[in-house]
């Protein structure tokens, strides 16, 4: 069985914060700092994990914002190379991976508010050994016009990493971190940075961009459609890759400017066939989803096809949610089969209530075919 994810953090890594912090600051109480950061700490899950670590840093730094971050950079190991800190470890050098991440909420917590210039240089350093997007959003609510001040002059950065987090901290929505509620309202300030990135040599910055538009897209679907008509034309295979990963919300929507840009907008012209089986299936089974395309077109049809499942919620009525099928292209009066292996079970994001469900077929946008299967209490 695969390690927990939350052990991530766990007492070698609150140790290993403790002997680096003590090596930079020879009068850090490391066996204080221990018991406050490991009471309690096998029951929490891993964001909490990380919070509680982060502020028993911050009972045992100084108060002074700047005196504590320099600390902090102190016990730091040598900066990742190239676009993976996958394999980036702590060492006798110092900090590195996930033991970085406790000490970039320490941050946040110490200088978001009070000391923001402070505060994002050591943050600057420490998406180096980890990724600070979490740590840096507090900055953006506290005092957007420092951070963006900031932020902006890192867009020539020589690291990939702090390159990325230009655009993954500034991101609306970004997993597990903080909402920026004034950049899901208004994501203008920060296109002139995207424009920048999207054609950054790393791939890894780059789909930071695709993340981000893709934000933007779920609140602001008319500003990404009007993004990929001025940035697709021309493009380089790069840009092109990243702006069809931004827009793939748009797509599974069926949003009908988006699908025309990648020449999906056309309808489709022939017969549809949907078959779902078995028709009544419990937790842990997998349902076959099986689409019959028969094309009466005299010319060759790109089609891009996804599917939905209209989930049974608690009070009975039912609503959708898109999965991804196929792109293909079919051949004038061809037919063609395809099978995709759905299946239902328990994920940390959806709860599954029994009943009548259906399954419908999108080809380029429009619902052409529906079928149903019955979950089993």
């Amino acid at each position: 069985m695969a390690e927990p994810f939350k052990n991530l953090i766990d007492a070698a890594a609150v140790q290993a914060i403790a002997h680096h912090l003590q090596r930079a600051w020879p009068a850090f109480d490391a066996p204080g700092f221990g018991a406050l950061a490991l009471q309690g700490l096998d029951a929490l899950e891993l964001k909490a994990r990380v919070l509680q670590v982060a502020r028993a840093l911050v009972a045992h730094l100084p108060a002074d914002a700047d005196r504590a971050c320099g600390m902090l950079e102190a016990s730091l190991g040598p900066p990742g190379e190239g676009d993976d800190l996958q394999g980036l470890r702590t060492s006798a050098a110092g900090l590195a991976g996930w033991p970085v991440w406790p000490l970039t909420e320490a941050v946040a917590l110490l200088a978001a508010a009070s000391a923001p210039e402070r505060g994002l240089l050591a943050l600057q350093a420490m998406t180096q050994r980890l990724t600070a997007e979490f740590a840096i959003r507090p900055f953006f609510v506290h005092h957007p016009a420092t951070t963006f001040r900031t932020v902006g002059t890192w867009l020539a950065h020589p690291s990939a990493h702090v390159r990325r987090l230009v655009s993954e901290g500034s991101r609306p929505r970004l997993p597990w971190g903080l909402r920026l509620q004034a950049l899901v309202a208004d994501p203008s300030p920060t296109l002139p940075w995207l424009q920048v990135l999207q054609d950054d040599p790393s791939a890894y910055v780059r789909r930071s961009v695709a993340n981000h538009l893709n934000d933007i897209a779920k609140d602001h679907p008319a500003l990404v459609a009007d993004w990929l008509a001025t940035h697709l034309p021309g493009a380089s295979a790069e840009r092109a890759a990243l702006l069809r990963h931004a827009s793939r919300g748009l797509v599974k929507a069926g949003d009908a400017v988006v699908l025309a840009a990648w020449g999906l907008g056309a309808a489709f012209r022939g017969r549809v066939a949907l078959a779902v089986a078995p028709a009544a299936l419990a937790m842990g089974d997998v349902l076959a989803i099986t689409l019959d395309l028969q094309s009466t077109a005299s010319t060759p049809q790109r089609l891009a096809i996804d599917y939905a499942v209209h989930h049974v919620k608690a009070g009975g009525h039912t609503t959708p949610k898109v999965f991804k099928g196929w792109v293909i292209e079919l051949a004038p009066g061809a037919h063609r089969q395809l099978v995709k292996r759905h299946a239902i079970k328990v994920i940390t994001t959806r709860r599954y209530h029994p009943g009548a469900h259906a399954v419908d077929v999108r080809i380029n946008g429009q619902v052409l075919a529906e079928a149903g299967f019955m979950l089993l209490a």
